[in-house]
């Protein structure tokens, strides 16, 4: 999997898009369009709250999420996607699905749809 990470950060910097670590990338997408509560967060990213603060702190100044009061509750933090951070996502999706058709390419349809399967099995615990 480390060839495929690689691989997707530097289509994403030869794309302009260099500014995200694959730790920042672990907290948008665990992030939903409409805003995540910071708490949910940080439960489907796997890390504690200091942690995904930190990122979400250093997403902020890269101008990809904001925060703002949950309006449901004025206690909570929702993280959203700012303006930039939807483009940054649009070609971080674009990039994803080339590097994808690259490993089929490479791999065979066969083998690669056998092993996309697979993941989606072990991710879901249904293995």
């Amino acid at each position: 999997m480390l060839r495929f990470e690689t691989s997707v950060l530097e289509k994403m910097a030869l794309a302009g898009h260099g500014e995200c670590t694959l730790s920042h990338i672990n907290v948008t997408r665990n992030l939903d369009i409409e805003g995540t509560r910071a708490t949910e967060l940080a439960r489907r990213a796997s890390m504690t709250k200091q942690s995904l603060g930190e990122l979400v702190a250093q997403l902020e100044e890269l101008g990809i999420v904001k925060r703002e009061q949950d309006p449901t509750d004025g206690r909570a933090k929702v993280v959203l996607f700012t303006e930039r951070g939807r483009n940054w996502l649009e070609h971080f999706h674009a990039v994803l699905e080339h590097t994808e058709r690259e490993m089929e390419a490479e791999l065979g349809s066969t083998l690669y749809k056998a092993l996309k399967r697979g993941l989606l099995k072990y991710a879901h615990g249904s293995v």
